[in-house]
């Protein structure tokens, strides 16, 4: 394919449109991959797939394919999602919870998510669906932006106590976070200090590309 070629000298924009949630999407050939941007940031595959899938190695892939339920919060584009069912190769069932359908529709569309067996989509507020839910995962997967933003609510302690208690016995939660501010580790290392250490392992995995840095729970036995 010749633009997959040209992308390797330029980035090629094929697709753009304005979500009333995700305001601008794009989609981009750079660097012989098709990915998904917005504004300001990359949004899935390129940058942000080898983000999680650098959190899903530390947890492992032979730990990952044993595994039955995975919950992931915040779809995009579904990158982890075909990280997990490509390379993982995870035949267990993955439950997809995206606030915004039009990024859905893209991601048929553009990157064939809706061609995942074992993937089941909800759209729903992610603060909504970890209120209501009464099923427990062995891995909870939360990647939630708003282009460059992180909404507030994820690091508030009723959530956070909320989502571990989603947890299955030695199951783990990789929680991507955006460094751009001082004040931004200041809030992850407070969000780290008020999961309960006896109950839980947490650990940080600091400034992978850059600016990010993922926040790994597991609860213990």
């Amino acid at each position: 394919m010749i633009v997959k070629f040209l992308s390797y000298l330029i980035p090629i924009n094929i697709y753009k449109t304005k979500s009333q949630r995700s305001k601008t999407i794009e989609i981009t050939w750079a660097n012989g991959e098709m990915v998904l941007d917005t504004k300001n940031t990359n949004y899935s595959y390129g940058s942000l797939q080898r983000i999680l899938r650098y959190g899903l190695l530390k947890i492992g892939f032979s730990k990952i394919r044993e595994m039955d339920r995975i919950l992931v919060l915040g779809v995009a584009g579904g990158s982890v999602i075909k990280t997990l069912a490509d390379e993982i190769q995870f035949k267990g069932k993955i439950t997809g919870v995206e606030i915004d359908p039009e990024i859905i529709a893209i991601a048929n569309t553009y990157f064939n998510l809706k061609a995942v067996p074992n993937l089941e989509i909800v759209i729903d507020d992610a603060f909504e669906y970890v209120l209501k839910t009464n099923t427990l995962f062995d891995l909870i997967i939360i990647d939630i932006f708003e282009d460059t933003k992180m909404p507030n609510f994820l690091f508030e302690n009723y959530f956070s106590k909320r989502v571990v208690t989603m947890l299955k016995n030695n199951g783990f939660i990789l929680f991507n976070t955006m460094l751009l501010e001082p004040i931004h580790s200041d809030r992850n290392k407070k969000f780290i200090r008020e999961i309960d250490k006896v109950l839980f392992s947490v650990q940080a995995l600091k400034r992978v590309e850059v600016h990010n840095e993922l926040i790994l729970i597991q609860k213990n036995n």
